[in-house]
């Protein structure tokens, strides 16, 4: 009996501290699940109330569009984006070219497809580029203050002091003309306006009380920064990246216009522009398709960054 009695208790010892660990993963993924649930809610909220707009609904159809133009772009064009047929050139638009042909008889339509990947490319690779940039700058200049905050601003200040396009054609001219040497160019140009929004957020939250908390507790200032201030300021950037896509689209297009961005024979459709204005007056479709293109993508990323900036806007609920 003495045995038993010994023996129960260490027993029951032994039992406690391999149960209990056994709720903890189980409290964990109900919690990520519980998390996960109300982020796709919000996501199908945000996005009923984006699409309720009529006009945003179009915007957000047209670049949808484009994506679907680009991803399956060898499947929907009719002949390929190089071929040339001198004996088929600048015909008008027919059944066999939808959109006519140009002087070396490569169809309109075909390179109009294909030119939207590099449109695409354009926009992405710009964005992926000053979002973070312009943030990161934006950020540390309003949080900090003092003399970071007036070095960052003056570098800003000197970017901001020259036209987007021409700063632009100054970059493209020091890195030689070329479809990447244009993205770098147009990333150079179109990040200080990011940063001057991201400043203004962070210098309307630098002393909100939940940030002096999250300091007299020990938070470091990257803490601060990357966990509490950039969520917190995404929306705005993002709204303004939205806006900012139809600028890149058009100083893209107007490099490419003026010989310094894509190169022949690359389907761009400010090359392609560039291209048919010597035959613009009875030839009118090579310049109409791809400027038509250029209007309607930059309209539809205006409309979808209106639409984005009523659905963000706390003010707006």
């Amino acid at each position: 009996m003495n045995t038993s009695q010994t023996l129960n208790p260490s027993a029951d010892a032994v039992a406690v501290p391999i149960a209990m660990p056994q709720s903890a993963p189980t409290a964990t993924s109900a919690q990520a699940t519980t998390a996960t649930q109300a982020f796709l809610r919000e996501v199908a909220r945000m996005t009923r109330r984006l699409l309720r707009n009529p006009l945003t609904a179009a915007g957000v159809a047209v670049i949808l569009g484009l994506a679907a133009v680009a991803l399956f772009a060898p499947w929907i064009a009719t002949h390929g984006p190089y071929a040339q047929d001198l004996s088929a050139a600048l015909q008008a638009p027919s059944a066999a070219h939808w959109f006519g042909t140009d002087e070396y008889g490569r169809d309109v339509f075909s390179r109009l497809v294909h030119g939207a990947r590099i449109t695409l490319y354009v926009v992405a690779l710009v964005t992926v580029i000053v979002g973070p940039i312009g943030l990161l700058v934006g950020i540390v200049s309003g949080y900090f203050g003092g003399w970071v905050d007036t070095a960052m601003m003056r570098v800003t200040d000197i970017f901001l002091s020259f036209p987007g396009l021409v700063l632009a054609l100054a970059f493209v001219a020091a890195l030689g003309p070329g479809l990447d040497h244009a993205v770098i160019a147009i990333a150079l140009t179109s990040w200080p306006p990011i940063a001057r929004l991201a400043r203004a957020e962070t210098l309307s939250l630098r002393h909100a009380d939940f940030i002096t908390a999250a300091r007299l507790q020990g938070a470091s200032a990257s803490r601060i920064l990357l966990r509490y201030i950039a969520p917190l300021c995404l929306s705005s950037v993002v709204v303004r990246l939205t806006m900012n896509m139809a600028s890149i689209i058009l100083t893209a297009a107007g490099l490419g216009f003026l010989g310094l961005g894509a190169q022949a024979p690359l389907p761009e459709w400010g090359a392609m522009i560039s291209e048919g204005r010597r035959y613009m007056l009875d030839s009118w479709w090579l310049v109409a398709a791809p400027g038509g293109a250029i209007l309607l993508v930059s309209l539809a990323f205006n409309l979808l960054g209106d639409g984005l900036y009523d659905v963000l806007d706390p003010r707006s609920e």
